[in-house]
């Protein structure tokens, strides 16, 4: 029998590359002291501006108490700051440092040294995406 991923069904074919990309990119990743989860938490606030730790965590799609853990970590090591927010001083909001944006930068050189941007690949995960 032949196991050639060419004849893999679907699902196990996306999976198994999902699982080699990932496993690459976290150790790439961990080599310079970043977090897989902490760099979605940074690529978040980069995209959408500073923000609360509710809304981070919401977007992510991960437990209030994960998204803290994370900026907790991410304050320790100088990648983001928390402040007051201008409307509502009980809240916080986080933004990012200099040294938080030099280690996104290097994360998204990281990525496409691993996976480099295909618009068909990106096109058909985001359609496969947007029916969960």
């Amino acid at each position: 029998m032949d196991d050639a991923p060419a004849e893999w069904p679907l699902g196990r074919l996306l999976a198994a590359a999902a699982r080699s990309v990932e496993r690459d990119w976290d150790e790439r990743l961990r080599a310079i002291g970043l977090p897989h989860a902490a760099l979605i938490a940074l690529d978040i606030v980069i995209r959408t501006g500073p923000t609360g730790a509710d809304t981070l965590a919401r977007t992510a799609r991960v437990q209030p108490q994960t998204m803290s853990r994370t900026l907790e970590r991410l304050e320790r090591d100088g990648m983001i700051e928390r402040g007051p927010h201008p409307a509502d001083r009980r809240r916080r909001v986080v933004t990012v440092t200099e040294h938080g944006r030099t280690m996104w930068d290097t994360a998204r050189h990281i990525e496409r040294e691993i996976l480099p941007d295909d618009p068909d690949l990106r096109a058909a995960l985001g359609r496969i995406l947007h029916r969960s």
